[in-house]
């Protein structure tokens, strides 16, 4: 029999037919407005998202969903964020991966969070490493993820700080000029993948990472 892999909704821009990481669905989601639509996936156009599936899958086999949600610009909005979360938790993700951040609490984009939590969905988002913290890693049961520069590629840090939960590598080999916390979170992200077994609920998932954990407390300066 052979093992279940982990199901994974990436939510960003889209993934490159030629990165070799071919998702098993894929939609876009769209904003005009008020409505919120579905349409066909278009190219990445930012190559944000085919370096966020390059990470997550760059040791693993995982089923890949590609929720599109920005085109030209890393601008989007809290309906169509919400809309890709509601979609994803339909199709039965283990984990939703969110390397963006929006700047405002909306009440739609709260209740697809507790929805997906709900059903069981791990949510893995970035956030700042300082400044002020986004949405939805602000949210209640969010794994708040970004980048800590003392992990090495397979190291994760425990912050446990007001504005991140953990802490992973901010850096990819095959594209140095990309870093930061959405790298990092990719790369717990794909840490959890590689460590742990799907169906893993978030209580665990976070006991896990902080007993695994190479560093604890926040980065120093001096560091």
């Amino acid at each position: 029999m052979h093992e279940r892999l982990w199901r994974i909704a990436l939510i960003d821009s889209g993934i490159q037919p030629a990165a070799a990481v071919d998702p098993i669905h894929a939609c876009r989601f769209i904003d005009s407005g008020s409505v919120v639509g579905q349409a066909p996936v278009l190219t990445d156009q930012l190559g944000h998202g085919t370096l966020m599936a390059k990470i997550i899958a760059a040791t693993t086999t995982t089923q890949l969903l590609n929720a599109q949600v920005f085109g030209a610009s890393m601008s989007t909005t809290a309906a169509t964020v919400a809309a890709a979360l509601d979609w994803a938790t339909a199709q039965h993700a283990d984990l939703v991966h969110l390397s963006l951040g929006l700047r405002e609490d909306r009440r739609v984009l709260a209740a697809a969070v507790e929805h997906a939590i709900a059903a069981g969905c791990i949510i893995v988002a970035s956030t700042p490493a300082r400044g002020e913290a986004s949405y939805p890693a602000r949210y209640p049961g969010v794994l708040r993820a970004t980048g800590d520069a003392r992990c090495s590629a397979d190291e994760v840090s425990c912050l446990a700080s007001e504005q991140a939960d953990f802490g992973a590598c901010p850096r990819f080999d095959t594209q140095p000029d990309a870093g930061g916390a959405s790298v990092g979170a990719a790369h717990l992200t794909r840490f959890i993948v590689a460590h742990l077994r799907p169906g893993t609920d978030a209580v665990h998932v976070r006991a896990e990472l902080t007993k695994m954990a190479r560093y604890r407390g926040p980065e120093s300066r001096r560091e």
